[in-house]
């Protein structure tokens, strides 16, 4: 006798789809890093654009899915918002790349790594958060959240050194607005993870 899940499916496609986007947002993190790195070079864009083209297509394919499913495997509110926020991940890091491409000639004296490091380190987390999601192991799920915590709380004292460096009187008005929102976009980006890592412990509390 054929049951109901044999017959519209698991749903578990929907965690493949969710790794999809989760590695595509860690990918435009590891892109920026990169990027960051090596100041002198002539950047190129492509990866950027790449990693949120591959966030649009898993985006697209969750929400036919979401349509054309009879069975999820979590709720699929919960599968939406997880999405939503994963989506806004290289969205915002690509943001930061196309400003830092056409003004890096300002941007010389700013070492912007370190604070780009933290930013890959978090979404690597997060990717292994949203992997963690086909097991829902609340006690493995909770020292992710801790592990994102802490990599945010160290993003910000880093974050906060630069608006030190912004308001020392060292700047002119000019770059000191330019520079203000850079350091906004990255602070961004990094609450991107966060808030996604969230997105992802509040399903595993729900349905551990």
């Amino acid at each position: 006798m054929f049951s109901l899940q044999t017959i519209f499916g698991s749903g578990k496609q929907f965690f493949d789809l969710l790794d999809e986007a989760a590695d595509a947002a860690h990918a435009s993190t590891k892109a920026l890093v990169a990027l960051l790195k090596d100041p002198t070079a002539v950047p190129s864009l492509d990866a950027f654009k790449l990693a949120r083209q591959r966030e649009r297509i898993a985006s697209d394919k969750i929400n036919h899915a979401l349509v054309d499913s009879f069975i999820t495997p979590i709720e699929r509110e919960d599968i939406e918002s997880l999405g939503s926020a994963l989506y806004k991940i290289p969205k915002q890091v690509e943001r930061f790349a196309d400003r830092y491409d056409l003004a890096r000639h300002h941007l010389a004296d700013i070492d912007f790594a370190p604070r780009g490091v933290m930013l890959e380190q978090a979404a690597g987390v997060v990717v292994e958060m949203v992997r963690e999601l086909r097991s829902m192991r609340l006690e493995k799920m909770s020292k992710l959240n801790e592990r994102l915590r802490v990599l945010e709380a160290e993003a910000d004292r880093l974050l906060l050194e630069m608006h030190r460096e912004l308001y020392s009187g060292k700047l002119d008005a000019a770059d000191m607005f330019l520079l203000k929102e850079f350091f906004e976009i990255l602070e961004k980006a990094i609450d991107r993870c966060r808030e996604a890592g969230v997105v992802a412990y509040q399903i595993v509390l729900k349905n551990s």
